[in-house]
């Protein structure tokens, strides 16, 4: 298979080349922001939405701006994109990290990114199938801070869920509160469907700031489906007609069962069609 290449401060370097030092704060400390981006014949889309949050992010860690404008940047996403010879469907991954030595404190707030692009087998958002299996993990719960709003290397808390979730043969699991809520599930953002009605965690309950969801969101009101944003409780999963899980990269999974629980997907599946007019 032909070598691809990342985008490592503005310079390519082959996939496997070694770029990095045993000191690098993104490995050590989580130090690190990033950014995962769908595209769709061969274009980065929502590209505004993920600078923004990726902005977000920067400012909440403290980190000032990288030494190249958001217009560069995407310059090089998209050449990084051809050069990797993906004209259909793709997956674009940007991480910014402090690179200043010292400890916890950093000693200098030097800045370095790395972007990342391969291709997926498809190119516009299409439905699973087979709806998936999901339960509830509860062990470590989402205190709502700031930072659950965006996309940090420290993701311990998704892992664990991930571990749970292979070990009891799902295909997700949802996280929760401190107040048992749901917040999100592994990847993902969460949402229910009811007489015409979409329910979906706020930020306030701890949630990530996906751009997928801020767009579903869009849509449902388009097609005037209600949307509310508040908290979403175990109960309410047992009263949806419907379950889907909202990401950039996949668009939307919907959900067959939760516990006893089964969903259909007629409503999921019209979302998903405006969805798809949308991105193409």
């Amino acid at each position: 298979m032909k070598k691809r290449y990342i985008n490592y401060d503005g310079f390519l370097y082959k996939e496997d080349e070694k770029v990095f030092t045993i000191d690098n704060r993104a490995f050590k400390y989580g130090d690190a922001v990033f950014e995962t981006i769908r595209v769709i014949n061969g274009i980065p889309v929502f590209v505004k939405d993920h600078f923004a949050r990726l902005k977000k992010g920067m400012d909440l860690l403290r980190m000032n701006a990288i030494p190249l404008t958001f217009e560069e940047l995407h310059e090089q996403i998209v050449h990084l994109i051809k050069k990797n010879n993906i004209k259909k469907g793709g997956r674009v991954r940007i991480t910014v990290f402090r690179v200043g030595e010292g400890l916890y404190t950093p000693k200098n707030d030097t800045k370095s990114y790395v972007i990342e692009a391969i291709p997926i087998s498809k190119n516009l958002y299409e439905l699973n199938k087979k709806g998936l299996s999901i339960d509830l993990y509860s062990d470590i719960r989402i205190h709502p801070t700031v930072l659950t709003q965006i996309k940090t290397t420290n993701k311990i808390p998704n892992v664990l869920t991930g571990i749970y979730k292979t070990e009891n043969n799902l295909d997700d699991c949802l996280m929760v509160n401190q107040n048992n809520h749901i917040v999100e599930a592994i990847s993902s953002n969460v949402f229910l469907y009811k007489n015409k009605t979409l329910y979906t965690p706020s930020l306030a309950e701890g949630c990530i700031d996906g751009i997928t969801r801020k767009h579903i969101i869009e849509v449902a009101e388009s097609m005037n489906i209600t949307v509310i944003e508040g908290a979403v409780t175990g109960s309410m999963l047992l009263q949806a007609d419907e379950l889907f899980l909202t990401n950039s990269i996949v668009g939307i999974k919907w959900v067959a069962q939760y516990r006893s629980k089964q969903y259909t997907n007629e409503a999921t599946k019209e979302i998903l069609n405006k969805f798809n007019e949308v991105v193409s």
